[in-house]
Order: structure tokens, then sequence, then C-alpha cells
């Protein structure tokens, strides 16, 4: 399994979780719950590559059926894991982009269930095994600190935001333990000032919030530091009982009258600081 890049900007924090102690029924456990998350995860990825072999020629980036299939694949992952999965608030029916608080690998799946997205990553995860194979196969936007390509990743974003798809953006810039929200980089939030795009577009602000299963840490969905890929994939799947997510949708900000990227950076970090405060009172 793969471990984070070690050219990310992370959040070490506090010391990360040590692996979590397997026994037979553990094992029992990850084999009960992996193999039909990975039959449903790779058995789907297939179909979609063979749709889109259909999509692509026809609609180019538009995916009307696709985005279908990557939804039921995150809807299930978690009628595999055992874990509840709550939506609070509604998606937005407006052009716009989504940015939410990072906190775990879950993120992925546990976001992209209500909705249909796409999402905007480092550069760095089309090269990590599996998941940057379902990152490029389900349209995501890849992106490098660069200054020399800032131009034309802005013009990406404007292509694809004018097609209507609802990127989805990690303005932390890494993720954390959940029980905390990082400031929000306003870097990012300049792609939706070229043009005339602040006149058509929302930005939805969106709080991940993890509840562990009864008796764990409670950082134990978090994904940090240098905690690799395997070992938190381990954890959740040989886990006795899983705890919960809640996704909570805030109202949509107008750019148009949000006064600028870091203006709108911070309202939208302030709404999604408050949604983790009021379902976590711990964070901080």
């Amino acid at each position: 399994m793969s471990e984070k890049p070690a050219d990310s900007p992370l959040w070490h924090g506090d010391s990360p979780l040590p692996p979590a102690p397997l026994g037979p029924l553990g094992w029992a456990r990850v084999l009960l719950r992996g193999a039909p998350l990975g039959l449903i995860t790779f058995g789907c990825l297939a179909l979609l590559l063979l749709c889109r072999l259909i999509e692509r020629p026809l609609c180019g980036h538009a995916r009307p059926v696709t985005p279908f299939i990557t939804q039921f694949v995150c809807k299930s992952a978690f009628l595999c894991l055992g874990m509840k999965h709550r939506t609070l608030g509604t998606p937005m029916a407006h052009r716009g982009a989504i940015v939410a608080n990072h906190a775990s690998w879950l993120d992925i799946y546990a976001l992209n269930a209500p909705q249909r997205i796409y999402y905007v990553a480092k550069a760095e995860v089309a090269g990590w095994p599996g998941i940057g194979w379902l990152a490029r196969a389900t349209g995501t936007v890849f992106i490098r600190r660069d200054r020399r390509e800032a131009k034309a990743q802005q013009e990406v974003f404007e292509e694809r935001l004018r097609m209507n798809h609802r990127l989805l953006f990690f303005p932390e810039g890494t993720s954390t333990d959940g029980l905390r929200v990082l400031p929000f980089k306003p870097t990012l939030f300049q792609a939706f000032y070229s043009h005339d795009m602040p006149e058509i577009l929302h930005i939805q602000p969106v709080t991940v919030v993890y509840h562990a299963p009864e008796g764990e840490d409670p950082r134990f969905y978090g994904w940090w530091g240098d905690m690799d890929f395997g070992s938190g994939l381990l954890r959740v799947l040989g886990a006795r009982r899983n705890g919960a997510v809640d996704i909570l949708f805030h109202a949509p900000i107008p750019v148009a009258g949000a006064g600028g990227r870091k203006a709108l950076a911070a309202a939208c970090e302030a709404a999604v600081r408050e949604g983790l405060h009021d379902r976590l009172p711990a964070a901080v």
C-alpha cells in the first residue's frame, strides 16, 4: 500500500495511531469486509472504463452515465464496512464547487456518496497504487504546485466548471486526525475569479465529521502525518464494529458577493469549522 508522498505539506499533530492489533477474528473481519469492498470497487471500475469507451467519444469530458457508477460504489462501501453514513442538509443545485475539510482516506467515499462530484487532487495522487487508478478513472483534476502550470490549470478548472462539473477542493491542503479544521488556503479559490466566473458560481462548504466506534480513540478514522494507507485500511476493515460519518451541507456562498478569494476562503472555513464543533464538541 502507498504512503503519502514525502513532499506533501503534511500535518503531523499528535503521535500517529499505532497499528491495530488483529487476532484471528480481526483478520476474518478484514476478509469478510474487504473482499466485497474490493469486488465492488474494482468490478465497477472495470464497468466504468467500459462505459467510458462509449461515453468519451460521444460526450468528451461530459459524463452523463459513469458518475452514477461512482456513487453506487461509494454508497456500497459503507454497507460493506458496516459503517453509518448520514447526510444533513442538501447538495446545492447551483453551478459551482464544493470545499470540505479533509480527515481520512474515507472522505473520497463519504463525500461522493450523496452527490456527483469530481475531486481536485495533487498530481502525486495519480501515481498511488489503487487510489490513483480510481482517481484517474473517475475524472479527478490533478494539479501541480508549479507557477509555470498555473494558467493551464486555471483553464482546466474553468472548462470543467462551465460544463457544470462540481469540483471538490480540500483547501486545508492535507488531512488531519478528524478533530480539527486547519486554516483554508486561499490559493485555489482564485480559480473561481477568472473572466465572468464569479457571476455564475456558488461555493458550498461541507463538513465531514467522523464518529469513532464506541470505546475507540476519537481519532480512529483520521489519516495524518506519515501514517500509511495500509494500516488505516486494516484498522477500519478489522474493527469489531464501525462508527459513523456525517456529511453536513452548508448554505452555498455566491462568489460574486464574497469579497475576494481570501474572504471567500475565510467564510467557507468558518462554516466548516462551526459544523465540526456542532457535531463534535471536542473538536479543536
